[in-house]
Formats: C-alpha cells, structure tokens, sequence
C-alpha cells in the first residue's frame, strides 16, 4: 500500500503540471489582457487608441511580467506555487493565498453540507427503488428524479428566491450573502442559526442535481447486483431480505458509488460558481467569477490548481476505499 500511495503521489505532479499549463496557454491565449482592461476601466475608452495608452498598457504589461515570452512566465508561475506562493492579484494587489483563505472556507462548507446530504438522502431512497423494481412508488420516482436532474441550478436558484426570499410569496430564507450585518456581535447559537439559515437555498441548489444523479446510480448498481448467484444462495439460505440487500448486496454495490464521490467535490466547486454569484456568497466561486471578468490571472491559475488537486485526491481516495472495501482489488 506504501509503495502504490507513493507511486501514486509521484504520479500526480506531472499530471497537475500538464493541467496547469494547459490552462495557462489557454488564458494568455485568451482575447484581451488585464492591462488593457484596467486602462479601459480607468479611463472609460477614452484613450485606448493614443500612443501614450499604447505606452502605458506596454508598462502595464512589464510590471506584471507578461511581456516575458508564455514558457519563461509559466517556469516563474511555477516556481513561485512550488513555495506555495501564486503570486498577487492584478485586481488588487493583495496576495492570492490570502484572498483564497478568506474565501475557501466558505466554499467548503457550503460543499462538505451538500455532499453529506446528497449521500444521506440519495442512497436511502436508491435502495427502496431497487428493491421495490417497477412499483408505483419507484416509476414515480424514477420520474420525479429524472425531473429534478434535468433543472438547471441557475433557474431552481431564481425560482427559490421567488418563493422563499421576499420576492411574490413567502419571506422565510435571507437570499444575500452567509451571514447577516452585525451577526458576529450575536451570541455563538444565533450566529449559527443565522448561518444556517442563510445556507439553506444555496446548499438546495446544489444537492439536489446529485441526490437524482446519486439515487439513479444506487438503484442501477443494487439492481445488477441483486441479481447475482450469491445474492440468490443467500436468500436460499433463509436470510432476511433486509440481512441479504444490506450486508451482502449493497456492499458491493457501494463500489461505483465511491468512485462518484471522486468526482463530485470538484464538479460541486464548479457548480458553486453560479450559486454563489447568484446568492452572493464570498466563496471560491465568486472569487473565480470575478477574476475572469477581471483578467485577473494569478487568481485563475491558484483556483484551477486547486481543483485539479482536488480531482487528483479525490481519485486517489476513491481507489483506496476500493481496495478497503473490496479485498479483491491489490493496489500494486
């Protein structure tokens, strides 16, 4: 296990590499610069066409070192990250890891929320669709699933606003922001009510994508498995269904739906993009959000680094549970 834990972490710097400079070909490559967007915004358009613009984009250009040709400015980005250090930000000159200390927290929370309650609400109902195949509950839902996976998050996002955030009907959920003005004033259990609070339609457009995806993916697994000659011996065996589906066919239908748990803290970050714009929230998401718009390139590659790190552990760690789940499978 050592050996294969080290080949592995070997493995995976050439790999974040690879990813890191893709991207960073990608976004030097992309139409327009920060120079010339921060002239743009400091003087409205109005001399984007002199010479002396022309100068001072030129000057703009050095102070940030993107005259240096892409190879030379990608070993120096490289460098810097290799001493945990991604530089500052075109923005505002405030040091990468600091902006993202102040907003990965955040992020996190919202994410660790939503994925517990996607596995917690998901596999449940997941196993009663497959152990009730084809009745009247599991067709509909199969159907209510399939209905929720198909929303996208930005409409769910505006719909629950409508309903529960003071728009035309209830005002129950603040729909700004984590947390309200002066709460850190309050004591510790109104901070937390209040926190919770303001998490609640954030985290429910993000769970509800992967609780349809994860219960389709439980019922399919738990169905083929169910199916097997072993399954079978064991119920001939005069097992109770509950002792035959849950300790043995449900163990190893548990093994692809480790694997989604991979992939699915990523793709969470790359969902909470949109609803943390959309609700306000000072995440990751936002963060990169504006660094786009901004041209803000120190920002962009520390959040793509980051969770390209976190696709690769979270393949790592969907391995290991294979092997611990399965002691078929030698990680060599």
């Amino acid at each position: 296990m050592r050996a294969y834990l080290v080949k592995r972490l070997l493995q995976m710097i050439p790999t974040l590499l690879g990813i890191t400079f893709i991207t960073f070909c990608i976004i030097q490559l992309a139409p327009g610069n920060p120079a010339m967007l921060k002239l743009q915004m400091a003087t409205q358009g109005e001399m984007a066409d002199t010479a002396y613009a022309k100068q001072v984009i030129e000057q703009t250009k050095k102070l940030y070192g993107l005259d240096k040709p892409l190879p030379v400015q990608y070993l120096l980005w490289v460098k810097r990250v290799f001493t945990l250090d991604f530089g500052t930000s075109f923005k505002d000159h405030r040091r990468v890891m600091d902006k993202i200390a102040e907003r990965l927290p955040v992020t996190i929370q919202i994410n660790l929320i939503s994925i517990f309650l996607v596995y917690l609400i998901a596999i449940p109902f997941g196993v009663y669709s497959a152990t009730h195949p084809d009745t009247l509950p599991d067709k509909v839902l199969t159907l209510f699933f399939f209905f929720l996976y198909s929303l996208p998050n930005f409409w769910v996002a505006m719909l629950l606003i409508m309903l529960f955030g003071g728009g035309d009907f209830w005002d129950i959920f603040p729909i700004y922001g984590i947390s309200s003005i002066g709460a850190e004033n309050w004591p510790l259990w109104r901070q937390i009510l209040d926190r919770l609070e303001h998490l609640v339609l954030p985290v429910a457009c993000l769970t509800y994508g992967g609780f349809a995806y994860l219960s389709r993916l439980t019922r399919a697994e738990l169905l083929e498995v169910i199916r097997e000659d072993y399954v079978r011996t064991a119920r001939a065996k005069g097992l109770s269904e509950r002792v035959v589906v849950m300790k043995h066919a449900f163990r190893n239908a548990l093994l692809p739906i480790i694997t989604l748990l991979a992939f699915l803290l990523p793709a969470m970050f790359g969902g909470s993009v949109i609803i943390e714009s959309i609700f306000s929230i000072p995440g990751m998401g936002q963060l990169g959000f504006e660094a786009v718009l901004s041209r803000d390139y120190p920002v962009i590659m520390a959040i793509t680094t980051i969770s390209a790190l976190l696709t690769l552990i979270g393949l790592l760690l969907s391995d290991i549970l294979y092997a611990v789940l399965d002691p078929r499978i030698q990680l060599d």
